[in-house]
């Protein structure tokens, strides 16, 4: 860590338009991950697959993305974001081109290995462009804007990728998304740059003080990985983004517009409105909880997380021991709750980036972000697996009872992560000096 005097106090017009160029990539990498979300039954009628296997398009694609978290860590410590940007890309458009094409789950599968692949690229990388590219006072509010443009992505899967493929084809569709891919990758090479032209490392400014910090991790990628992980603040981060987001993720990226249409009866254009609702309410709750938790740093997990935790599972409950069919009401607070997740997730790297030195910034960033898509893709294969097993595994078969039980598979996932989650915020406020450590007894 070093002291230099800065050229600027404020970030100047090339960082914003490097990290607008990194965020509408960005909304690209969701609406490839939510490529599934809206068409769920449609590719379910294509493939004719059941629910376990309609599930293992997501699992698999969730799987490669929090597997390939930490690898992407440590090549983004060495390689900077830029390049890193273009090949995840470029790893998207093969994945859609490949899932435009593909004659059988087989080969769709394939696809949606080469799109977690390039998806757990995007988000990592512009989180690094933030630190380096942007004041450290302002991150918690620039990964919150980051988060939120990023569910217009989700708006674009569930409105005009569904339009696109009813009125025209599956190859048009996806072939269109492959397309769009390969012409952002261009983009990206040739506007995004990993650094400030005046500097030789990636670094984060403080403005306030005028100190300027190299990020990156240790060149011993098992030394850096265990001394994140053994932090407890890294812990916590974990477990926050293992609770937060899973079964909004699990609802809008696959199973939401199968209940609500098969299950719960409505229109498909009834469904797609909740769903919107969804994204539109982690939009308007982004910059509120970003600007909370640069406010209330020691008070995060007690004030924010576990709040939101909470409303998602009393929520769940409601709905699934409703009489019949849930008023539309009841369902429209549903989705407003699962909104709730995705802005409380992003918490998660105030508590990463607070709890560790920069020279593990990208490392503890990619341990904290598996967590969320670890769970989401646990819930995921449940809710299949469980609808197969009650003989409801097919569009032909779905039914609103079967689906609710498929639901409440993921209490044991909140109530793991909630436990997780005091423990290891007590353990951090110990490591921070909070409060007092607890003597043996004896």
């Amino acid at each position: 860590m070093t002291a230099a005097p800065l050229p600027r106090l404020s970030p100047g017009w090339r960082a914003w338009l490097i990290w607008t160029v990194a965020v509408a990539a960005y909304v690209l990498a969701i609406v490839n991950r939510s490529s599934l979300s809206a068409v769920g039954v449609d590719t379910a009628e294509r493939f004719h697959a059941d629910a376990a296997t309609l599930s293992l398009f997501a699992v698999v694609q969730l799987a490669v993305y929090g597997g390939m978290q930490i690898p992407i860590g440590i090549l983004l410590d060495k390689y900077g974001s830029r390049p890193i940007m273009v090949i995840g890309m470029l790893l998207m458009s093969v994945g859609q081109f490949v899932m435009a094409i593909s004659p059988s789950i087989g080969v769709a599968i394939i696809a949606r290995v080469l799109l977690g692949a390039g998806d757990a690229a995007i988000f990592p990388a512009v989180i690094r462009l933030i630190a380096t590219w942007f004041p450290a006072q302002r991150a918690p509010i620039m990964v919150q804007m980051t988060g939120i443009a990023g569910q217009c992505g989700q708006l674009v899967a569930l409105l005009p990728l569904a339009a696109l493929l009813h009125s025209t084809t599956w190859t048009i569709t996806f072939g269109s998304v492959a397309g769009l891919g390969v012409l952002f990758a261009v983009l990206l090479w040739a506007i995004v740059r990993n650094r400030p032209a005046h500097r030789d490392e990636d670094v984060s400014v403080n403005t306030e003080t005028g100190v300027i910090r190299v990020v990156t991790s240790a060149i011993d990628t098992g030394v850096g990985i265990r001394a994140a992980w053994a932090h407890p603040g890294t812990r916590l981060a974990f477990w926050t983004h293992f609770t937060t987001p899973f079964a909004g993720t699990a609802f809008l990226l696959l199973w939401g517009m199968p209940y609500l249409t098969e299950g719960e009866g409505l229109s498909k254009a009834a469904a797609a409105g909740l769903l919107s609702l969804n994204v539109i309410v982690a939009m308007v709750l982004g910059p509120v909880l970003g600007e909370l938790s640069r406010r209330i740093p020691t008070r995060r997990s007690l004030a924010l997380v576990l709040p939101s935790i909470g409303v998602q599972v009393i929520a769940w409950i409601a709905v699934a021991v409703w009489p019949g069919p849930a008023p539309i009401w009841l369902l429209a607070v549903l989705v407003v709750c699962l909104g709730a997740g995705g802005p409380a997730s992003m918490i998660a790297f105030d508590h990463a980036r607070t709890h560790n030195p920069v020279h593990r910034l990208s490392t503890a960033t990619g341990v904290t972000n598996s967590g969320g898509f670890l769970a989401a893709l646990t819930a995921i294969f449940l809710i299949g697996l469980t609808l197969d097993l009650q003989g409801a595994g097919t569009p032909a078969t779905y039914a609103l009872e079967p689906f609710r039980w498929a639901f409440i598979t993921q209490l044991p996932l909140w109530i793991l992560g909630i436990a997780m989650i005091v423990i290891e915020r007590k353990r951090t406020r110990i490591r921070m000096g909070l409060d007092p450590e607890r003597k043996p007894r004896g």
